[in-house]
This record gives structure tokens, sequence and C-alpha cells, in this order.
């Protein structure tokens, strides 16, 4: 029957380094397997084709995309300050694997799938606080506040980390934690049912082992494979969003035009909707460090995108940040290297990302502010002007009737 034994690490650890290398040697292993999935692994030893501006345009993922790149700037910060890049551990289990000539199995979820899921699980008050949080996490890092990295994998230290997680994103911890502990222990399981009489040293991070050792060891508590490796459908509360400000726009304006306030109220409440929508999403183009060309094009169709559930000025103004730009293929390995938030937010790619982020985010703050401000920028009692507005469509509908 195979052997597994499970080494827990910090990604960030020299101990870690020596204890993959001293566990290779002294376990004698026929299968190292990894916590990293192609992808991953393909970067980690510098293979493969890095996505171009292109394919990220297509995907639109934007937001996830972001929160990838700043977990990644997290994470590696903290290993620059020790003196040892994130996934070193994992480099040296790859290279300590490859000199024995011993197979190497990747184990993890595909990244992108994960963060997907990742994102798509969380709320809206989820995902605010866990920008906020990162943003907060950097802000202390960047600090140079020493960090006790090897009292990361104690297990006292594990289980409260990942319950205040738990506490904070339940949803975002099932996604990142749970289902990834689940995949790997499916993967493991399935090596040792490959190989009967092999010995496998698996390398996970030390959040992960516990959690893979009681699914390995209880395999019935292990969730079906193919509800942990599908693309997540989740209730389109975006679109219900989008499709009711467009409803309740027309009805807004229908409302006034038929009030009897007059056309001249009418297109101010136009004027408003484009000005409101247009100046803050140009303003958040700019501060996100966007061209002014981006800018100008979120004031130009930010009201228009606002209507339209299927479209997003972000997207828009991402396109043409990335013409303006043209950023090299080699931005991707860029902004994973990057020492500062604000070396990484000069790369060219970075500038995109974010800029759609943030002008999908002035239109939407601009279609909330829009209906709390227009009747007091009417001057205007919206009551009265409902009101009048639904009886006289009523009179209206009636009479054609």
């Amino acid at each position: 029957m195979a052997e597994l034994k499970i080494v827990g690490t910090a990604h960030v650890s020299q101990k870690s380094v020596d204890e993959v290398k001293a566990a290779i040697e002294e376990f004698k292993p026929d299968v190292v397997a990894i916590e990293l999935d192609p992808g991953r692994f393909s970067a980690l030893k510098k293979q493969g084709r890095d996505p171009t501006v292109d394919d990220v345009l297509e995907v639109k993922n934007f937001n996830s995309l972001l929160v990838q790149w700043l977990l990644s700037y997290l994470q590696r910060k903290i290993g620059i300050d020790v003196g040892v890049e994130p996934g070193a551990e994992m480099k040296a289990a790859i290279a300590e694997a490859e000199s024995r000539n011993i197979p190497i199995a990747l184990v993890d979820r595909d990244i992108r799938l994960t963060l997907l899921r990742f994102w798509k699980a969380m709320g809206i008050i989820e995902k605010i606080k866990m920008v906020f949080a990162l943003v907060f996490s950097i802000a202390e890092v960047s600090k140079g506040e020493e960090l006790d990295i090897e009292s990361l994998k104690e297990q006292n230290v594990i289980d409260a980390v990942m319950e205040e997680f738990r506490k904070f994103s339940p949803n975002g911890a099932r996604a990142l934690i749970d289902e990834r502990d689940a995949f790997i222990a499916h993967q493991l399981i399935l090596l040792k049912v490959q190989r009967p009489e092999s010995r496998i040293l698996a390398v996970v991070g030390a959040g992960h082992r516990q959690g893979i050792t009681g699914y390995v060891e209880n395999p019935t508590t292990l969730p079906p494979f193919d509800t942990l490796n599908r693309e997540p459908k989740s209730f389109p509360w975006g679109k219900v969003f989008g499709f009711a400000v467009t409803g309740l726009f027309a009805f807004l304006f229908a409302a006034i035009a038929f009030s009897g306030v007059g056309w001249t109220v009418l297109l101010y409440a136009l004027l408003f909707w484009i000005l409101i929508h247009g100046v803050l999403s140009a303003t958040v183009t700019l501060i996100a460090g966007g061209h002014p060309y981006s800018a100008l094009t979120c004031f130009g169709v930010s009201w228009m995108t606002a209507l339209n559930p299927m479209l997003h000025a972000g997207w828009i103004a991402a396109y043409v940040e990335a013409r303006v730009r043209k950023p090299p293929v080699s931005d991707f390995r860029k902004i994973y290297e990057a020492e500062s938030i604000g070396e990484m937010a000069r790369i060219p790619l970075f500038k995109v990302v974010l800029v759609a982020a943030l002008a999908n985010l002035g239109s939407l703050l601009g279609t909330v502010l829009y209906f709390i401000f227009v009747f007091p920028l009417l001057h205007i009692d919206p009551v009265v002007v409902i009101s009048t507005g639904v009886h006289n469509m009523w009179v209206w509908a009636t009479g054609l009737i």
C-alpha cells in the first residue's frame, strides 16, 4: 500500500526550504506531489507563454486579477523582507526531485479557477472588506515591520489565522482553503491508487496540511471531485442591478415628463446624469494613473454604459488605455517582480487593469449619487413629481385603451 507523507511549509520561509530538502533525503519518495497547478509550475520555472494584454481584455476579469496581483505582492513583500522569494520551498522540491529523477505530481487546482470561485463566492460586503483588508495589510507590511515567519507554521497560529479568515470572509475561505484541501486530497488519494507500492511526499502550505490530512484519512467526507473543478454558477446580481437601474431611470424620466414640470427640468435631469457619471468615471481614471484619453473616453461613455447592463465603462477605458500604453508581454512578469506598490503602479499593464476596475467603480458611484441628489439638484419635490407623473401616465394609458 502506498505510503504518504505531508510536509507543511511557509511559502516565504528559509527553514521550509531546508525541511523540504531534508524530507526528500530522508523519506526517499518515489513521487513528489507539490501544491502547484500547471500554470504556476510553468511560471515558477519561467516556462510557457505569458498572457498578453489582449488575453486580459478578452476575459474582462479585471477585479479578480487585481486582487490576485495584490495578494501576490503581499506575499512577495514578506518574502523579500526575510530574503527568500515566495515559492522557494516549491522550487527546492522541484530541483531536488529533478536532480534525483523523481517524478513530480502537480496536485493543486488551476489558480484561475480558484480565484474565479473565490471572487464569485463572496458577497458585495465581503468583497469590500477584502479590498480594505488588502490595502491595510500592504500598508502595514510596507512599514518594514519584522514578521516571525516560522511562527506561521505553528498549528495554533495557523488555526487562529484560519478561524479569523473564516469570520472575516466565510465564503472566500471556503473557496480558497476548504475546496483546495479537498481537491488536493482527491489528487493524493488518486496517486495512492495509481502507485500502490510507492512512497509519496506531498509539499503543501502549512495552512492546508490539517485539512488535507483529515480528508485523506476519511475519504468518505470528501465532496465530489466534479463540484470542485467547474466554474461556479451564481445568481447574476450585477445584471439584475443593471436592468433595475435602466428601469428606474426610464421610470423617473417618464414621471418627470408627464408631471408637467416642463421640458427644461427633463433636460437638466439628463444633463446631470451625463455629468455625474462622466466626471466621477474620468476622475477615478486619472487617480488610477490612466491616460487622459482613457479619462475622456470614460467621460463620454459612462452615462450610456450605466444604462446598459451588458457594457461597462471600465471595459472601454481599458481598451483605450491598452492601445495608448501598449503593454508588452513582459509586463506580467514585471508585476510579479515589483518590489513596491509604486513600482507596480507604473507598469502599463497594471494601469490597464486598475483603470478598468476603478472606472467601473466610478460609474457605479455616479449611479448611486445621481438617484440620491437628482431631485435636490432639480429643486423639485420627488413625491409630488412622481405621484403626479404616475397619475398622468395612467390617465394617458387608459385613454388609449
